[in-house]
C-alpha cells in the first residue's frame, strides 16, 4: 500500500517560513560579523600611531645586558630609571643656520630624551635666517604641529596623488599649524629677521625625509635615466644635480 503524506497545514507552512527567514538572518548577522571583525583587525594593524607603552616607563637604552622589558627599544630596569632619563637642556639655543638652506632643526626625541621610549610624542626646534626654508620633506611615522615663535612663515602641504592639491598659509608669531603625517611639506620665512618655531609630532622617532636630498643625493645615486624620465629632465641636468652637495639641515 503507497503511503500518502498529508499536506502541511497552516500553522506548519508559517513555521517553516519563519524558520527559513530567520536561518537567512542568521547567515546575514554571521556574515556582518566577520566583516566587521577583519575591518577592526585591518584597522588595528594599520595604526598610524606608536604603539602604546605596557607600563609606566620604558627608558631606552642601548645595552639589552641591564634590561628587563622590550618595548619598541630594550629598556632600563624601572628601579634604575631616573629623574634625567626625562629631560633635555638647550632648546632656548638657536641652530646654526649659516648653511645652504638656511635654517637648523634641532630635535628633542627619543635619542635625547630615552625617556620618551613608547610614549608616541616628540619635538623639534626650528630656526630660520632671513628667506631660509625648511626644504620640502615628509615625516613617514609623524604628524606635526608647529607654533611660530618669531617672525613669519609660509608653510604648506602637498595631498596625495592624484590630486596632488596644495594648502599654504602665512604664520606670524603665535600661529599654529598642522602638517598630517606622510605628507609632503615646508616652511620658509618670508619675513626679513629671523624666525623660530617649535614643533610637536606624534612619534618618539617620527624620521624624516628631505625630497631633493632623497631624489638627488641619494647613496648610491639612482640611475640618471629613471629621473630624467621622471622629472621630464635632460639627462645633463639631472647628473648635474646629482653632484651638487645636498645639505641636511636636521
Amino acid at each position: 500500500m503507497q503511503n500518502f503524506s498529508s499536506p502541511p497545514t497552516p500553522t506548519e507552512r508559517i513555521v517553516k517560513i519563519i524558520r527559513d527567514k530567520t536561518l537567512a538572518i542568521m547567515k546575514k548577522g554571521v556574515i556582518f560579523l566577520v566583516t566587521v571583525a577583519l575591518i577592526a583587525l585591518a584597522s588595528s594593524l594599520a595604526s598610524a600611531s606608536d604603539p602604546s607603552p605596557l607600563q609606566d616607563t620604558c627608558v631606552a637604552i642601548a645595552e639589552p645586558k641591564n634590561a628587563v622589558f622590550v618595548n619598541g627599544k630594550f629598556c632600563k630596569n624601572p628601579n634604575l630609571t631616573k629623574a634625567d632619563d626625562f629631560f633635555y637642556s638647550g632648546l632656548d639655543k638657536p641652530g646654526n643656520i649659516s648653511n645652504p638652506v638656511g635654517s637648523a632643526v634641532t630635535p628633542v626625541n627619543v635619542a635625547q630624551i630615552p625617556g620618551l621610549n613608547t610614549l608616541g610624542i616628540s619635538a623639534v626646534r626650528i630656526d630660520y635666517a632671513p628667506y631660509g626654508q625648511n626644504p620640502p620633506h615628509t615625516h613617514p611615522r609623524a604628524t606635526e604641529i608647529l607654533t611660530v615663535l618669531e617672525g613669519t612663515l609660509l608653510v604648506g602641504f602637498v595631498t596625495s596623488n592624484p590630486e596632488n592639491r596644495l594648502f599654504t598659509k602665512v604664520l606670524n608669531k603665535g600661529d599654529v599649524f598642522v602638517f598630517p603625517i606622510g605628507l609632503i611639506h615646508f616652511q620658509f620665512n618670508i619675513g626679513h629677521t629671523n624666525a623660530v618655531a617649535i614643533a610637536g609630532l606624534s612619534s618618539q622617532n617620527p624620521g624624516v625625509i628631505t625630497i631633493a636630498n632623497a631624489v638627488f643625493g641619494s647613496d648610491p645615486a639612482i640611475d640618471p635615466d629613471v629621473l630624467s624620465r621622471a622629472f621630464q629632465l635632460d639627462k645633463n641636468v639631472v647628473k648635474n644635480l646629482q653632484s651638487r652637495f645636498w645639505y641636511d639641515n636636521n
